[in-house]
């Protein structure tokens, strides 16, 4: 899922704005997720990793230095080490392995048994046809999943603030009972009530605009504290995300959080 990579975008061309009330008819207005452009930018991009021809891609962007997310890293080992084995790893919202290929050189036998991909139909397919292997899966829901393995681990990696009823979709994760959940560049801002913003992404990624959430921080929490223990919180290791423009103003910031299961996985 995309986030702002270049800041010297103009401010009052691309970024975050608005306070709307209606998802379905930000929806309306623009032009979401689906877009064929977006898919065929991200599958180029990450083909050129895999085939070694580029070190690192986010948000459908080839970057000439590899960035590492080392709190995830860190979580993910830490669940490995916890569990005793190789995890199943279910990484929701993940594009084409996107989060994969970042780390891969991380993924031993020892920490990952499998990298699982939910993601919307038309990416699936895509994966499936270009990236899939022994370790690199993609379904089309969590369901799906569960029918072929025990997951281990949830990551969800900026994805929850773009979907339609993320409180819906955070209850629903909650219930599966996953041993380790882990959240990273997830969308907050300082108000008391959730935002409803349009997001517009700069051409120079692609031409595009959804709708996207800015959670109030202790509302999100709230859907964790009677099932798991948040083990640590941390800050976006992208540069810019610690203090996210919304309508110009610094009012949002992006975090990540690490639970374990209070059944007792540690």
């Amino acid at each position: 899922m995309f986030k702002c990579l270049f800041a010297k975008t103009p401010k009052d061309l691309y970024g975050w704005f608005g306070d709307y009330s209606s998802w379905t008819e930000l929806a309306a207005e623009s032009s979401g997720y689906g877009a064929e452009v977006i898919l065929e930018k991200t599958k180029n991009a990450i083909l050129k990793v895999k085939n070694g021809e580029a070190v690192y891609e986010r948000d459908s962007v080839n970057l000439p230095k590899k960035e590492y997310p080392f709190p995830l890293i860190s979580f993910l080992m830490h669940s490995a080490a916890s569990k005793r084995k190789p995890l199943n790893v279910l990484d929701f919202g993940g594009s084409l392995g996107s989060t994969y290929f970042q780390i891969r050189e991380f993924l031993t036998e020892g920490v990952c048994a499998s990298w699982n991909v939910v993601e919307q139909e038309h990416y699936v397919a895509c994966g499936k046809a270009h990236f899939e292997d022994d370790q690199l899966k993609f379904y089309p829901s969590i369901a799906e999943t569960l029918k072929a393995k025990e997951i281990d681990l949830v990551i969800l990696s900026s994805v929850v603030q773009y979907l339609e009823k993320p409180h819906e979709f955070l209850k629903e994760l909650v219930a599966y009972q996953f041993p380790f959940l882990l959240f990273d560049r997830t969308a907050f801002h300082h108000g008391d009530q959730d935002l409803l913003c349009l997001q517009i992404v700069s051409p120079q990624i692609y031409s595009a605009s959804y709708p996207s959430w800015f959670f109030n921080q202790q509302g999100f929490l709230s859907h964790f504290q009677n099932h798991y223990q948040q083990i640590a919180e941390f800050p976006s290791y992208v540069k810019g995300e610690e203090a996210m423009l919304i309508n110009g103003k610094e009012l949002g910031y992006d975090k990540g959080f690490y639970f374990i299961h209070s059944s007792g996985y540690a």
